[in-house]
């Protein structure tokens, strides 16, 4: 552009504010520009620098607002000033604080755009510049804030450093105001393409919860699909040059977004587009089989589970250790020259845990998987095939179905035949075998939300109760619990043994979540989930008539009936009923009543006597009948009829995608569940407590979903994502020319320059014009003055005056 072509001489100063100025007032071309002339980005944005731009944001923007609220929440805490609710707040922008002047405790900190990150992050990563403040995450919010402010209240000088990722940060700044541009340019500035993008997506789809503006809330929504969008498309670029690397990528944990994998980021985001790709459901095949190959039949599981000896024939099929390592040789001979190169072949886990790039690294890492694999070569054979297969996902998932089976057969059994009396007689051993297997899922519900990963026990039990059917295990212990203990006093043994009755259909319900991993049921379950929906939109209309119509037809057949169960049975219950044609004809039709033995005296019927029906307005209780027939049964239910339809239509065409992410929460749950199941899972339980907090052994399947790579190895595989992602830019800028729309606009644009140039043509043509005007008026005067003076004898001339040559036939016309 014209500001870089010699004419302006740049000193570095200026051009850092030129910067945060095309910064503050959204201008990415010019930010673009900058950065491409001279701008070092590390050596511009501090964090002295990104706390200015955070408070430059706009005033009405939803980050303004909630930043606004934690620094009301840390100076109410510090005691500084009152609370946002109960006084005046200091704002976000103070006019006296200039970018590198003094800025005292009461504005804005990194602290609270530290805590409002982590608040729409939630646990999924570490908080965002604790490490500049000296925080850690354990702190409590009151320990937190009172070193923030002992900092704040100090010399600062946190915030002279520079900031550690420069990119991720603006592109942080840019997500949380919806700048659609710059936060796509930074993007493509930034590392760690696709854990980036979905992080943007995670934080674009929280704020979209907070904001009621349906116009913001659509932007919101739009730039984060856009972000789930390129993160999809960087992967499949990934996937499509190296499997195994793409693998790597799904499963590294990143110190830029706190510690965060891509996996764990698009749970979190709800990137269901994201986990319906090919990359992603290849690498979670390979962590449900485990060792085992995965054509393997699943009656050849079934058979194994019940006759484990068939462990060590041939009828399983298991990937051995040698070969995974050979092959992981092999591609490392193939892909020790090139970062992009393609490669086609399938890996196994050793492969995704322990994926090298340098050739002459393969002992150490032959070394090293000899110690990490379950497939120890230095076991013996018996043990390996032993741990191969049972420390499966997919085994441990087939042997919690065959249990569940198995506790519900169980418990129908002492429901309905040995449900013995109270103490002393009963209960009987069955129920007390039913009893101790309940303990042994109370004790891995406990395991799942005390010892999983998690900041606190707090945030622990937050993490599993947002779970619905945790939700759903968690109903079910608490009605059996109330059941144990009722049905142990002779007061309340059938409230005990309703309650349990209850409860089986809460137990048997959950078989709904175990068959979610199925292909074809799995779709077919989260479509009911979304019908159900439509159910209480129906019931909501269907309460109201039935309302209406049961108090008019009870006010019409009864003119006196204060009997509450009746008043209930009459007006709800029956009209229920007529829907399913179900219609007391005798009851209601004056023509076909049964005399029976009623009365209309109030005391009577108030002492429990049947009062006898009104046939004064029943030809009005017959058209009502049929009015109320017809709206229920034609109406409401066609209603509810195409609602389902539309529903399934909807759902089916996503439904697949929305299978595929459940999918990832029941292998990731399976994967760290114990191998052993209920009730056997007790000998599983000790033993982990023993191996994790008296041995302090840590464990090995942590490492199929999460993996740290440091120094060369996290910088190489970076370097490999940054080049799939000029790939994939540069083939879309590619596309972006090469299409009608792009051609039509390179059309319009060259069209639009013709008619400009003609314009200037013609404004040319008529100044020339008018300088021939002006010219022939000077010459017509000039030969007067001529012929004047020759008249005269005011100058004597010595020659003739010179005589106009004639140049007409040089000018073309």
């Amino acid at each position: 552009m014209e500001l870089f072509n010699g004419d302006i001489q740049w000193k570095y100063e200026d051009l850092e504010d030129s910067m945060t100025d095309a910064l503050i007032n959204d201008k990415p071309q010019f930010v673009r520009l900058f950065c491409e002339n001279g701008l070092n980005i590390l050596n511009y944005l501090t964090y002295r620098r990104l706390e200015s731009l955070y408070r430059s944001l706009s005033d009405s923007s939803l980050a303004y607002i909630m930043l606004q609220r934690r620094l009301s929440e840390r100076q109410y805490l510090a005691g500084s000033m009152p609370c946002m609710d109960g006084g005046v707040t200091t704002p976000l922008k103070n006019p006296q604080s200039a970018l590198t002047g003094p800025i005292s405790a009461k504005e804005l900190s990194l602290y609270e755009v530290s805590r409002l990150v982590w608040d729409l992050m939630g646990d999924v990563c570490q908080p965002f510049y604790f490490g500049p403040l000296g925080l850690d995450p354990s702190f409590s919010t009151r320990r937190s804030i009172k070193q923030v402010n002992k900092i704040l209240l100090g010399e600062c000088t946190y915030r002279d450093q520079r900031c550690r990722s420069p990119w991720a940060a603006l592109f942080i700044w840019a997500v949380l105001q919806n700048r659609s541009e710059m936060a796509i340019f930074f993007w493509e500035m930034a590392g760690e393409s696709v854990l980036s993008a979905l992080g943007g997506c995670k934080i674009l789809r929280e704020l979209s919860k907070f904001e009621n503006e349906a116009e913001n809330k659509l932007a919101l929504k739009e730039l984060a699909q856009k972000l789930e969008n390129l993160a999809h498309d960087v992967f499949a670029e990934c996937y499509q040059s190296s499997e195994s690397r793409s693998f790597t990528l799904l499963i590294r944990k990143s110190p830029v977004w706190g510690e965060a994998t891509c996996l764990q980021m698009a749970t979190a985001a709800d990137a269901r587009l994201f986990f319906s790709h090919d990359g992603v459901q290849a690498l979670l095949n390979q962590i449900w089989w485990g060792d085992m190959e995965q054509s393997t039949e699943v009656w050849k599981l079934i058979l194994t589970f019940f006759i484990p000896p068939l462990l060590y024939t041939d009828l399983v099929s298991f990937r051995e250790q040698e070969e995974e390592v050979n092959s992981l040789g092999a591609h490392q001979g193939r892909d020790i020259d090139s970062l992009d190169g393609n490669d086609g072949t399938v890996f196994s886990l050793a492969d995704i845990i322990q994926n090298e790039e340098e050739a002459e690294e393969f002992q150490a890492l032959k070394e090293r998987m000899k110690v990490l694999l379950p497939s120890n070569s230095k076991r013996p054979f018996i043990l390996t095939r032993w741990r191969q297969f049972w420390f499966a996902p997919v085994t441990s998932f087939l042997g919690n179905v065959l249990m569940y089976f198995l506790f519900l057969c169980l418990f129908a059994f002492v429901l309905l035949v040995d449900f013995k009396p109270p103490l002393p007689d009963g209960p009987s051993t069955a129920e007390y075998v039913l009893y101790f297997w309940v303990f042994t899922l109370v004790c891995e519900e406990i395991r799942q939300t005390f010892f999983m990963c998690g900041n606190s026990v707090l945030q622990r039990m937050k993490n599993y109760i947002q779970d619905v059917w945790n939700k759903c295990d968690l109903t079910a212990i608490i009605l059996f619990t109330v059941a144990l203990c009722c049905r142990m006093f002779s007061w309340s043994y059938e409230f005990g043994r309703a309650v349990m009755a209850i409860d089986y259909m809460v137990f048997t319900l959950r078989l709904i979540h175990i068959f979610a991993i199925h292909k074809q049921l799995g779709p077919k379950i989260i479509i009911v989930g979304k019908m159900m929906k439509d159910i209480f939109f129906f019931l909501f209309f269907l309460a109201v008539w039935l309302m209406a119509y049961g108090v008019a037809n009870q006010a019409l057949l009864y003119s006196y009936d204060p009997r509450p169960d009746w008043i209930f049975r009459r007006v709800f219950y029956r009209p229920y009923l007529h829907i399913f044609g179900q219609i007391p004809i005798n009851e209601m039709d004056a023509d076909k009543l049964i005399k029976i033995k009623c009365t209309n005296n109030h005391t009577l019927i108030e002492q429990g006597q049947e009062p006898c029906t009104s046939t004064y307005a029943n030809w009005l209780v017959v058209i009502l009948l049929v009015v109320y027939l017809l709206v229920t049964n034609i109406l409401l239910v066609n209603l509810l009829i195409a609602m389902f339809s539309y529903t399934f239509s909807k759902v089916q065409e996503h439904s697949d995608t929305y299978w595929k992410f459940q999918r990832y929460n029941l292998i990731v749950e399976y994967h760290s569940r114990p191998s052993l199941a209920p009730p056997f899972i007790i000998i599983s339980h000790l033993h982990l407590l023993i191996k994790r907090y008296i041995r302090r052994i840590p464990s090995v399947k942590s490492k199929h979903l999460v993996l740290e790579l440091h120094g060369r190895k996290a910088s190489r595989l970076n370097t490999w994502e940054a080049i799939q992602k000029e790939n994939l830019l540069s083939a879309q800028n590619k596309r972006k020319r090469e299409s009608d729309t792009a051609r039509l606009k390179s059309t319009s644009v060259k069209v639009d320059s013709v008619l400009k140039q003609m314009t200037e043509i013609r404004d040319h043509d008529r100044r020339l014009r008018l300088l021939e005007t002006e010219l022939e008026y000077c010459c017509s005067t000039l030969s007067w003055m001529v012929e004047a003076l020759s008249q005269s004898n005011v100058i004597k001339a010595n020659r003739p005056p010179p005589l106009l040559r004639d140049l007409t036939p040089l000018s073309p016309r």
